[in-house]
């Protein structure tokens, strides 16, 4: 480090992650880089000395936070001790170079999505007076990380860009084409996130099932799972961001007949109108996405099925939307996601006619998601007097209750299993008897 970096009495960072999971495992790369630079990490972010915020522009809203957060960090230049304040990932890609570094004088780096290995050179030129924007993509660098999940489970992102070209998508744009990780990499790693205690891996990529066919000899997932699970101290290996049209029987058999694979699976269908996955770019339609989730139900009837699903998409029409309602009240997907469409630049959706008011998708947003509480209360109902396996994750004082998550849930986005019970430790299976539901969560008490 420079002279004047090596002075800092204490060297202190605060890293704020905005955005997916398949961020976070950026961010920790980048602190587990700022670890071998000796820093410490601090939540006050008075007491920070650096400040990183890694940023999510996928949608307005995204691209609203990002700054909102960086707008809220700028005055501890005043009235803390931060000397540095740095911004990463999609948004300075994207924006860095035509309108962030102008608008934000404050913030002394902006970094994009290839530079996060590259932040020991950087400090040196910040140090050195040098302001930096650096957006080059240098390839694969280092994947060892600084976990900052509870030590039960770990993300692990398989690769990086996508093939698709949705319409409404500006991830091609910014993380471009698929690059899938070698397989000796990824087993590397995860032997790494085990040794740390990891029981539960969570595979994720902007598209899992893809993943390999950049290689030219088709794709690898199956293959992928099959090494993975061979790891010992995986409990669980759970699969995330599957492009439907993907879904092969192989994926099917894997999740069926592995004992280590959750049964669960992520499928974002965005929509069931055939118009409007075609407008969307999607190749899915409803005629082939139906046989799909009755021969996924057929070869494992206890699955948890996940989705996410945008409303309001351009010139979606009422009848097109109340079609999606129906959808979910015959399917009873387990958990899903909903989100109003976002009209993002660059998108060919932009110029699509018909675009929609606030108002019209907010009331779209609310009926759907009435809806799916109303599914999920119902699933959750046949589910009293069961005594499932969960993993215990934490207590919430405020209900006076553990809680934690079966393998039909992934972390953060899913619902909870709410119990009372004692002599349980964090990162540990109960066997818990369902007694109650509340929405879209369980109750239950622990039993030997």
């Amino acid at each position: 480090m420079t002279k004047e970096n090596k002075n800092i009495k204490q060297k202190t960072a605060s890293v704020i992650s905005l955005g997916c999971d398949k961020n976070r495992v950026d961010t920790e790369r980048m602190m587990y880089q700022l670890k071998l630079l000796e820093y410490d990490f601090v939540e006050n972010l008075k007491d920070a000395n650096l400040i990183i915020v890694n940023s999510c522009a996928f949608l307005n809203s995204a691209r609203k936070e990002s700054i909102d957060t960086i707008l809220s960090i700028t005055k501890y230049k005043d009235i803390g001790v931060c000397q540095k304040i740095i911004v990463t990932g999609c948004m300075p890609q994207k924006y860095a170079e035509t309108e962030l570094a102008d608008n934000l004088p404050e913030v002394d780096a902006f970094l994009g999505v290839g530079a996060y290995d590259r932040i020991h050179s950087i400090l040196d030129r910040l140090y050195n007076g040098e302001r930096v924007i650096d957006l080059e993509d240098t390839g694969v660098g280092s994947f060892e990380r600084y976990i900052t999940t509870p030590q039960h489970y770990a993300y692990l992102k398989i690769s990086e860009g996508c093939n698709f070209n949705c319409s409404f998508c500006t991830i091609p744009s910014i993380r471009g084409k698929l690059v899938s990780r070698e397989i000796h990499s990824l087993i590397d790693e995860c032997h790494g996130l085990v040794d740390k205690g990891a029981k539960e891996i969570i595979l994720v990529a902007q598209d899992l099932t893809s993943y390999g066919i950049d290689k030219g000899d088709g794709i690898k997932l199956k293959e992928l799972i099959d090494k993975l699970s061979d790891i010992d101290g995986i409990e669980w290996i759970r699969l995330m961001y599957c492009y439907p049209d993907l879904v092969t029987d192989k994926i099917i058999d894997t999740i069926a007949h592995n004992p280590k694979v959750a049964k669960y699976i992520d499928m974002p269908l965005q929509h069931v109108n055939d118009r409007v996955l075609k407008l969307m770019g999607r190749h899915m339609t409803h005629d082939k996405l139906v046989p799909l989730l009755d021969k996924i139900r057929e070869a494992i009837p206890e699955i948890a099925i996940r989705s996410t699903f945008i409303t309001g998409f351009p010139s979606e029409t009422e009848q097109e939307h109340q079609e999606l309602v129906q959808f979910l009240q015959v399917q009873k997907l387990d958990n899903v996601g909903f989100f109003a469409y976002s009209r993002e630049q660059d998108t060919p959706s932009y110029f699509i006619k018909g675009q929609h008011t606030r108002a019209t998708k907010m009331k779209r947003l609310n009926e759907l998601g009435q809806t799916q509480l109303s599914v999920a209360t119902q699933k959750n109902e046949l589910k009293i007097g069961k005594i499932l396996n969960v993993l215990y994750e934490g207590m919430d004082f405020d209900r006076n209750a553990l809680y934690g998550r079966t393998q039909y849930n992934a972390p953060e986005i899913d619902s909870l299993v709410y119990f009372d019970g004692t002599d349980a430790k964090i990162g540990e299976f109960c066997s818990v008897q369902i007694v109650g539901v509340d929405g879209y969560d369980l109750l239950g008490k622990k039993v030997d």
